[in-house]
């Protein structure tokens, strides 16, 4: 059996749906915006946004219930939004007892801590199960929820436990959100480590000076099929694992351990010498922080990914926090299907110690497999394989 990457969905600054987000992407289009004066913090920073009257729009064509415990806060309109047109495109009961819904977040309704937000919401949308559940009731789904939130590589885990699930003939389909919006938490956080650029990242780059933060929430559908069965262009997660190297509570291993470790897992199966023929790409976590992309160029070297290309999707949208691993894996594969390695924005000059394969154009490719890297606090790290 095969888990299959059904249908997927985006909502983010680039676009509602995959094809209009890959398509900014195509034309060379950041979500990125300087924000001044918000959330009361002194300090501007650059960061990519929601359109909050578009995403209202989209929500009310739903025609959502009134809710009886508080109003629906941006971060679970953008999660239902998303949701929503990916069941339609996979065409699935999403009420099924068999279908799963699963949150990927790092921080949910976290700006609910503050008293300013809370008017018109309850304090239970600040427990993520809760949020889980009224995510999955939305569309009538009363089976038992799963919240993944793991630092930066929650939506990689998030895929890795659907796979599992589906693997051990716990649900039939399992439908996989990521969400994470901006609020005075998250953004205040980021900037007391002083790894916030007011300038749109750059992923490797010898002048990179920071991160930049992002909204998004993106949808995978993922169902199990015979390999026998699988259809021409169909998507498959063929593996998934996730190594702690437990360095430092924010800082990356200075050895890249951790993301070594969940990469050669993942591709065990290939010999060396076959993996530039096998992998296409590989689409790295590619903060822009200094610690993070040398930790990254280490890990692949280890690995012999050295040769392979490798991009970094952050320069269009920032960190998306709980989002950007389900994010980049739907346009990882979306770029598989085009025949194509994806630019990394921002990138010019490689400013790392290692001589890894930087894209600094949008390529063409010949190969059906990608990876996938994610790594977050606390030394957690994830790697995914897909299969065209």
């Amino acid at each position: 059996m095969t888990t299959v990457l059904a249908a997927s969905n985006i909502v983010s600054a680039l676009g509602f749906t995959v094809d209009e987000v890959f398509d900014n992407i195509l034309q060379g289009r950041t979500g990125l915006r300087l924000l001044s004066d918000r959330f009361d913090l002194p300090e501007p920073f650059m960061a990519s946004e929601i359109d909050d009257a578009r995403l209202t729009e989209a929500f009310a064509r739903l025609q959502p219930p009134l809710p009886t415990d508080g109003a629906y806060t941006k971060f679970e309109q953008a999660a239902i939004v998303s949701a929503a047109d990916a069941l339609r495109r996979a065409n699935i009961d999403p009420a099924h007892p068999r279908v799963h819904f699963i949150l990927s977040t790092t921080k949910g309704n976290i700006h609910l801590l503050d008293p300013r937000e809370v008017v018109g919401h309850s304090p239970k949308q600040l427990y993520l199960g809760h949020t889980a559940d009224r995510i999955a009731q939305f569309f009538g789904n009363t089976t038992p929820t799963l919240v993944v939130s793991n630092a930066c590589i929650s939506g990689a885990a998030a895929l890795i436990t659907a796979r599992r699930e589906l693997m051990a003939d716990r649900c039939d389909a399992a439908v996989v959100i990521g969400a994470d919006m901006l609020s005075r938490f998250v953004v205040a956080g980021f900037q007391s480590f002083k790894a916030l650029s007011t300038e749109p990242c750059r992923p490797f780059d010898a002048n990179r000076a920071g991160l930049n933060l992002g909204e998004a929430a993106a949808t995978l559908i993922l169902t199990r099929r015979g390999t026998d069965d699988l259809r021409p262009g169909d998507a498959v997660l063929t593996d998934g694992a996730i190594r702690n190297d437990a360095n430092h509570i924010s800082g990356p291993s200075r050895t890249g351990e951790g993301c070594y470790r969940a990469l050669r897992h993942i591709l065990r199966d290939i010999p060396a010498e076959r993996l530039t023929d096998e992998i296409a790409f590989v689409n790295a976590h590619g903060t822009a922080t200094p610690y993070n992309d040398e930790m990254e160029s280490i890990a692949l070297t280890r690995a012999g990914l050295d040769r392979v290309p490798v991009n970094s999707l952050k320069g269009y949208f920032g960190h998306t926090l709980g989002a950007a691993g389900i994010l980049e894996t739907i346009l990882a594969v979306r770029a598989l299907r085009a025949g194509i390695a994806l630019r990394t924005q921002g990138f010019e000059t490689l400013g790392v110690t290692h001589p890894i394969r930087i894209t600094d154009t949008t390529a063409p490719i010949t190969a059906h497999r990608c990876v996938k890297m994610l790594s977050g606090f606390g030394g957690c790290n994830a790697a995914l394989l897909l299969t065209l």
